[in-house]
Parts: C-alpha cells; structure tokens; sequence
C-alpha cells in the first residue's frame, strides 16, 4: 500500500509561483508513473502532468506547458509540481496520483491518491 501526502498549497496573487511536493510513503515509489490532477469548483478532475517512474518522459496537459514543470526525487520518494507565471484559472485543489500506466491522462489508471491541497491565485 502507498500512501501520497501533497504538500505547498496556499494563496499567491496572479504572477507568482508555488511548488507542490507530494511524500509517498513505501518502498516502491520509483516503479511508479506519477501524475498531478486538479479539480477547479463545479468542474471535473482534469489532467496536469505526468513523469514516469525514470523522471526520463513527462508529458503535460497543452494549455499547461511552459508554465508547470513536474518532477521527481525518488531518493526522497517525492515528486513536485513547479507552477510559474499563476493565473486565477489555476485556480483548483491539486491532486497527485501514482499508477502503473506510463504517460497516461486518465485519472482512472491511478491506484493511489493524496488528499489534495488547495491551491487559490488572486487576480
């Protein structure tokens, strides 16, 4: 069993950055895709990023690139989400997740789930 703990959430006005970090638990972090999802209020969960258990393939949701870097330490057994240049539309609560499919968009290829952290940008 792994359990995920995101982490960095909070309130940033429209511009700023913040980084999320999500601490899995157990030994098998590194054999894992791990992927961040957002859930913005009144809408579905959609996509943000994915790493592959390598840190070698990402890939990212296409009105997100070159804002959002995701990454990973699996000697920490943490992965990250960089997010630059925030607009109020960011607005959501991000999720990490952790799945065996590389690569994969769909939330439902994702075993493990952290609890979320809320992250609000003011314009």
């Amino acid at each position: 069993q792994v359990q995920l703990v995101e982490s960095g959430g909070g309130l940033v006005q429209a511009g700023g950055s913040l980084r999320l970090s999500c601490a899995a638990s157990g030994r098998t972090f590194s054999v894992y895709t791990m992927a961040w999802f957002r859930q913005a209020p009144g809408k579905e969960r959609e996509f943000v990023a994915t790493i592959s258990g390598s840190g070698a393939i990402r890939d990212y949701a296409d009105s997100l690139k070159g804002r959002f870097t995701i990454s990973r330490d699996n000697a920490k057994n943490t992965g990250y989400l960089q997010m630059n240049s925030l607009k109020p539309e960011d607005t959501a609560v991000y999720y990490c997740a952790l799945g065996p499919v590389q690569r994969s968009r769909n939330s439902r290829t994702y075993s493990y789930w952290g609890q979320g952290t809320q992250v609000t940008v003011s314009s």
